[in-house]
């Protein structure tokens, strides 16, 4: 079993991230390019490895690429807005707090199904922001009907899209610095 496990691990991931639509990424570097000219914000969303995805964005986002980003994963808050408006509501009425209409919402959501997640992306829709969706498992999932632009991963397992979504965000990151020194 072990003697083929990585073999067949590795392939598999690595289908799930040659799923990548770069048409999307292309227009996603675009989208970022006009939030800065803007003067907004990406502001990046995701639940446990998910979260952990969008922190790393985050970083990347203001150090390498000299955008404004954020994430709301610092655990006082999460907590607090989790304790007052339930789990389900404490991201969207961060955004519903931070967001506005210059901002670029993205959402990671491993299934597509997480409660809390598809209610960040409705609520960025109602603000009007600008909004894509990283998503997996069920082609059909909620969360990718509701973005304008849609990342999905057809892999079944949490850390082959995990590692699928990570490196596209990464990959958009560095696309839209490489178009800056161009």
């Amino acid at each position: 079993m072990l003697s083929t496990f990585f073999k067949n691990y590795f392939d598999e991931t690595l289908s799930g991230i040659r799923h990548f639509d770069q048409a999307a990424g292309n227009r996603v570097v675009k989208r970022i390019k006009n939030v800065q000219r803007q003067g907004g914000r990406v502001i990046i969303f995701g639940n446990g490895g998910s979260a952990s995805i969008a922190s790393h964005a985050v970083v990347d986002l203001n150090k390498a690429a000299g955008v404004k980003a954020l994430c709301f994963t610092d655990p006082s808050l999460l907590t607090c807005f989790a304790n007052d408006f339930g789990y389900e509501n404490a991201y969207a009425k961060a955004l519903e707090q931070h967001g506005t209409a210059k901002d670029l919402v993205v959402v990671i959501s491993s299934s597509g199904q997480s409660e809390n997640m598809i209610r960040v992306a409705r609520t960025a829709l109602k603000l009007s922001c600008s909004l894509v969706t990283f998503s997996g498992f069920a082609e059909d999932n909620p969360l990718r009907s509701l973005g304008e632009e849609n990342f999905y991963c057809p892999l079944l397992k949490y850390n082959m899209v995990e590692n699928s979504h990570q490196v596209w965000l990464l990959a958009i990151v560095d696309a839209f610095i490489a178009s800056n020194h161009q």
